[in-house]
């Protein structure tokens, strides 16, 4: 017999205090799946990894208490398990166990008698942690045509269709990066115009709407890389100056692009960046001179790691994108030639090894998240316009006729919480 028991329980404010006398906590952390406690006792049971079945003592005095605590705020995935262990439970038989399935979720049990058993005086869950609406739209922008340099953009709404060209507004450039900022904005920056390497930016509402450029802020460069952290902060990295560099500029929450951090990693240009993880961000692939596939991860405080040995074939001039809420996504780019295969990233930075490529093999397209759990790659090489919508399980979908002008090397970014 199983079942979850709910009379008789006292719900109040969320945590539970152990203010019964003598209860002592299990400085370990139990990760187990199967794990047998003691009467007064407080347990962090993690959940991560499996399931837990917590067997209770089978010899229990009057007023014995245990308390049993979702450690990772993970009951809901990998249920907590209580077997009484031939005692009775809230007046059920020996044969009863009681699952748990709410994250962060604190279980007190205190030992009644023989004829009630334990006895749950609280089974409160704490209040989650709000979570930050997801972002619904993206917008491609600036790039080159050829011989002219263009600064049109083009709207995605939240189903990943794209909109006609919107007249430019900024400088016109290629080769520049763009990014999410402050929760449900955007922003592009950097790229070459006019013969020479460029710092400036330009903001995008939380409608789409860009504005004129902002002075530039660090070191002037172009075939760098972008993407978001922290939940509201964004980074810019990497790049090429006449040499390629490993300098990076933070973005705070409300766009402000801070001066050089002194590079972290190989410099190198043409490459890609993306968020993962909810919070965190990568820079990945590129060229030194020669094409690599190592990767940097940033953490959420926007620090960069030293270089992690590279997975999957070594390309440059490729996109990148989040997905799925907290995974990433490198697709297209070259390699002696224009290629489509991509690289998954999961949630905790890892990437996988090459899947097979889908749609219009490319190089130089710009890649951002929209609908919240999706992402979209678009444009590239050869002045072409068509898309590849990416699912919120990282599978990238066939060549979607294009809209707006072919361009390549220009730049997308995420933005809106309104779908």
């Amino acid at each position: 017999m199983s079942g979850k028991i709910i009379d008789n329980v006292t719900r109040s404010s969320g945590t539970i205090a152990p203010t019964t006398g003598g209860l002592s906590w299990e400085s370990a952390v139990i990760t187990a799946s199967t794990v047998t406690v003691e009467g007064n006792r407080g347990y962090y049971i993690n959940t991560t990894s499996n399931a837990c079945t917590v067997t209770l003592p089978s010899a229990a005095s009057i007023g014995d208490q245990i308390i049993l605590v979702d450690y990772a705020r993970n009951f809901a995935t990998n249920n907590l398990i209580i077997d009484s262990n031939g005692n009775n439970f809230q007046g059920s038989s020996d044969a009863f166990t009681v699952d748990y399935t709410t994250n962060a979720q604190s279980i007190s049990i205190v030992f009644s008698d023989s004829t009630k058993g334990w006895i749950p005086i609280s089974d409160d869950a704490v209040t989650e942690a709000p979570v930050a609406p997801a972002t619904q739209r993206a917008i491609f922008g600036y790039g080159s045509t050829g011989t002219p340099r263009v600064s049109l953009t083009n709207l995605v709404n939240s189903s990943g269709v794209v909109a006609s060209d919107v007249t430019g507004v900024g400088t016109a450039r290629n080769a520049l990066a763009a990014t999410g900022y402050g929760g449900d904005k955007g922003l592009f920056g950097y790229g070459y115009a006019s013969s020479s390497y460029q710092s400036m930016t330009n903001l995008i509402s939380n409608s789409g709407v860009v504005a004129s450029d902002t002075s530039g802020v660090g070191t002037a460069r172009n075939y760098l890389a972008a993407a978001s952290y922290g939940g509201d902060k964004a980074i810019f990295g990497y790049g090429f100056t006449g040499s390629r560099v490993s300098m990076t500029n933070l973005v705070n929450s409300s766009g402000v692009v801070a001066s050089d951090v002194t590079g972290v990693g190989t410099g190198r240009s043409d490459l890609a960046a993306a968020s993962y993880g909810g919070d965190k961000a990568l820079f990945g692939y590129g060229t030194t001179g020669t094409r690599v596939s190592l990767t940097n991860l940033v953490s959420n405080s926007g620090v960069v790691a030293s270089d992690t040995t590279g997975v999957g074939t070594a390309r440059w001039g490729l996109a990148a994108a989040g997905y799925g809420t907290d995974k990433a996504i490198f697709a297209y780019g070259y390699v002696n030639a224009a290629s489509s295969l991509s690289n998954l990233v999961s949630n905790s930075g890892v990437v996988a090894s090459d899947t097979s490529g889908v749609g219009t093999a490319r190089y130089y397209p710009a890649a951002a998240r929209y609908g919240g759990d999706k992402a979209i790659f678009g444009y590239g090489n050869g002045n072409v316009s068509m898309t590849n919508l990416v699912n919120n399980e990282g599978t990238v979908g066939s060549d979607v006729s294009g809209v707006g002008t072919g361009r390549t090397e220009l730049a997308a970014a995420e933005y809106s919480y309104s779908a």
